[in-house]
């Protein structure tokens, strides 16, 4: 899973190839977590 930002413990990540809505995961310490990525009208939501 490449991975695309760290800092302080906390790692958000993505797999390539997975399904849709588009999303990120994000790990810290022993939890993990997913976040959908919005893109509407050419922004970020």
């Amino acid at each position: 899973m490449p991975k695309l930002y760290e800092y302080f413990g906390l790692v958000i990540m993505f797999y390539s190839n997975e399904h849709e809505p588009i999303h990120v995961h994000c790990k810290f310490q022993d939890k993990e977590n997913k976040a959908e990525i919005v893109y509407k009208d050419g922004k970020f939501v």
